[in-house]
């Protein structure tokens, strides 16, 4: 009996403690990283060969392509691809005069096979927006797959302190990737700005409970600092089934889109809806908002809207006439219908 308890004493000796393994783990994660980013460095900033890279660290040339691999899905390598853009200045200056606007940039796009229009106009809208940016300016931002774009393309030398304020409540946990709060979030970050957020959502079940939300200290403060904007980056909605964000984060049935399609609605700034010639037609629908008014909106100095493909015509139209956007970043396709279907109607 001593025997076996002096070898079972001997065995918890040798055995680390719970907390050297978990030590020697995180030392392994570390480690493990580190060698991802050394390999990293070396095929992409080094421009050395896989097989060069291979015998500096005494791999072979697959587990070299492996861990090339594993660093790009965790992140420790970011790929980005800058387009070159070709711009209309013709059709720019056209539409800018048409509809009275600040500014205009169109973006050229081919005809068919137009997968990357998103990333071109928010390559292009990150450009414009740069040139309103100054320090202790306050930018607001909407949510959406456009101002993603934006931002994703957003690139700053130099640290701005500005302030950051969302401008709509939060969206659906099925758009997490495009909600108001995690853009904010990434353009304080990018910017080196500080961000102010409304911590509600976008959409609420009545009118009562939006007042009520409205009321809150801290969500009237985001409200306020958001009707000092001096630039807001804004995305232009449709109420096309096809297109509408709202309708496909589930914010209301088809039924109801429909019903707001019947009532002149062709879409959305901030979830403010309007008719073909710039007018509200959902009012109930906007007192359940958690956002700023069409009044606040339409007095921020810069509204830089960011939209395009066909399906954004209607909208674009009724967004222009209203006044929600006098900046405009857009396609050459958009335009040609947008200019066509503004002497018809």
């Amino acid at each position: 009996m001593p025997a076996r308890t002096t070898r079972r004493h001997a065995r918890e000796r040798r055995a680390p403690s719970p907390s050297k393994r978990g030590g020697r783990s995180s030392n392994h994660r570390r480690d493990r990283a580190e060698l991802l980013a050394d390999v990293a460095a070396m095929y992409y900033q080094d421009g050395l060969l896989q097989e060069a890279i291979a015998r500096r660290v005494g791999l072979t040339r697959s587990m070299v392509s492996r861990l090339l691999g594993e660093a790009r899905r965790r992140g420790i390598v970011e790929i980005r691809i800058h387009r070159p853009l070709q711009f209309d200045g013709g059709l720019a200056a056209e539409l800018a005069a048409r509809f009275g606007l600040r500014g205009a940039h169109v973006v050229v796009v081919p005809e068919e096979g137009n997968e990357r229009l998103l990333e071109k106009l928010g390559q292009a809208a990150a450009g414009v927006l740069k040139g309103f940016l100054a320090p202790n300016r306050i930018l607001g931002v909407t949510w959406g797959t456009a101002i993603r774009a934006v931002v994703d393309a957003l690139e700053s030398d130099v640290q701005l302190p500005l302030k950051v304020v969302q401008l709509g409540g939060a969206g659906h946990s099925r758009i997490r990737d495009y909600d108001g709060h995690a853009l904010v979030q990434r353009v304080a970050q990018k910017l080196g700005g500080e961000a102010f957020y409304l911590n509600a959502p976008l959409v609420v079940e009545n009118a009562r409970t939006a007042e009520l939300l409205l009321s809150n200290r801290a969500i009237r403060e985001t409200i306020g600092l958001g009707r000092q904007c001096d630039v807001a980056v804004l995305g232009v909605g449709s109420t096309d089934p096809r297109y509408s964000t709202l309708y496909h984060a589930g914010y209301f049935t088809l039924d109801e889109l429909k019903n707001m399609i019947e009532a002149g609605a062709v879409g959305n700034v901030c979830g403010l809806h309007f008719d073909l010639q710039g007018q509200p037609t959902s009012p109930e629908f906007d007192r359940r908002l958690v956002s700023l008014r069409r009044q606040d909106l339409l007095g921020i100095p810069i509204r830089l809207g960011v939209a395009g493909g066909r399906g954004k015509v209607r909208a674009l139209l009724g967004a222009l006439r209203g006044g929600y956007v006098n900046v405009l970043v857009t396609d050459n396709l958009v335009v040609g219908e947008l200019l066509r279907l503004q002497t018809e109607t």
